[in-house]
């Protein structure tokens, strides 16, 4: 039998009143099953309902109804044992700013019950590999976006976890910082490991991952492998043709837009 990473069944959340004319329902019942060892996307427009749905696998929003499992462990009933196995970079991360780069990951080891040579000795080969040495002992507020993002990547890895949820990990990242996370992520999953990641950018998804879900309107509207859900096309036009686009000449309006008020 498949061991998946991750498990979701009939996941809800609604905002709000619980009273149907008042709530807002930001998933609206999703199920997942994501194989141990795979590379994992979730894609969809805005308002989806991805980062919710990230956010109450993860254990950080409690769902309206539902279940998670990370390995085998409900990520709600028995929330030591399902976060031990998972670390998770979600947006817009708050930090520690006031540390430096080696002394928060220091910081997060110990938090993780490491012994303090392995923090260190791990702290130090994350940075290295993260390309953040020379910025090792420069307080984080003084970090660029795409050294936030990887110090918050070091952080999330440095207790080895089986399972990793990182959402829109390259937004706002240059190219250089992109390559390495890459590399990093790539290298993670070739070793058994699982990474489940969210995007809008079609091409890394289709590039990166091995399997993904397709989110609309707070449920799932495709899943499957990135082949299946391709059909032979890109998996760009094969996102459009799923969640549905208005055709050209629909969007009504505007016809000012361009002309010269003088």
């Amino acid at each position: 039998m498949t061991q998946f990473a991750v498990r979701a069944q009939g996941l809800v959340k609604r905002f709000g009143s619980s009273t149907a004319d008042s709530a807002h329902t930001a998933v609206a019942g999703i199920d997942l099953e994501v194989p141990a060892g795979s590379f994992f996307g979730l894609v969809g427009p805005n308002g989806a309902g991805k980062t919710t749905t990230l956010s109450m696998i993860t254990g950080l929003l409690r769902p309206s109804a539902g279940r998670v499992e990370i390995l085998g462990h409900d990520v709600w009933s028995d929330p030591a044992a399902a976060k031990a196995r998972m670390g998770a970079l979600p947006e817009g991360v708050r930090m520690f700013d006031r540390l430096s780069g080696r002394e928060l990951l220091r910081f997060t080891g110990r938090l993780h019950g490491l012994p303090a040579d392995v923090v260190a000795a791990r702290a130090d080969e994350l940075l290295d590999v993260l390309d953040l040495t020379g910025a090792a002992n420069h307080l984080v507020v003084d970090y660029s976006t795409g050294m936030r993002k990887k110090v918050g990547l070091a952080s999330a890895l440095l207790h080895n976890p089986a399972v990793l949820f990182l959402d829109e990990p390259f937004e706002g990242v240059d190219p250089v910082s992109a390559g390495t996370i890459r590399r990093v992520l790539e290298r993670y999953t070739r070793s058994g490991s699982t990474v489940i990641f969210s995007s809008h950018v079609m091409e890394l998804v289709e590039q990166l991952c091995d399997r993904v879900a397709i989110l609309n309107r707070g449920r799932v509207v495709a899943a499957g492998e990135v082949g299946s859900i391709r059909g032979g096309r890109s998996l760009h036009e094969a996102f459009l043709a799923i969640v549905g686009v208005r055709a050209q000449g629909e969007d009504g309006g505007l016809a000012w837009l361009g002309t010269s008020s003088g």
